[in-house]
């Protein structure tokens, strides 16, 4: 069975980081294209960052380019997102996702305010 947990997010001041993490089960993540997507209350669904299945192509949507660095640790199936200088727009539930049939997990909530 394929599962995704995230975990990482919480309430942080503006400028400040946070590291997500997306723990995965059932598969491995590097055989997989793995993204970041994000979901503000009110909006849609929004990519966020993608990473090839071997690890040496990154892609980072506009509103986090610069920011966010995605990667992943094969060895514990995990994949991660480094967060920096966080916005208030920013705030968002966080999932990570397999982009080959879209399977995603529960999200974790990151709340970027003063």
């Amino acid at each position: 069975e394929v599962q995704l947990v995230e975990s990482g997010g919480g309430l942080v001041q503006p400028g400040g980081s946070l590291r997500l993490s997306c723990a995965a089960s059932g598969f491995t993540v590097s055989a997989f294209t793995m993204s970041w997507v994000r979901q503000a209350p009110g909006k849609a669904l929004e990519w966020v960052s993608s990473i090839n299945s071997g690890g040496e192509i990154t892609f980072h949507g506009f509103a986090g380019k610069g920011r966010f660095t995605i990667s992943r640790d094969n060895a514990k199936n995990t994949l991660y997102l480094q967060m920096n200088n966080l916005k208030p727009e920013d705030t968002a539930v966080y999932y990570c996702r397999r982009l080959f049939d879209g399977a995603r997990g529960q999200g974790t909530q990151v709340t970027v305010s003063s």
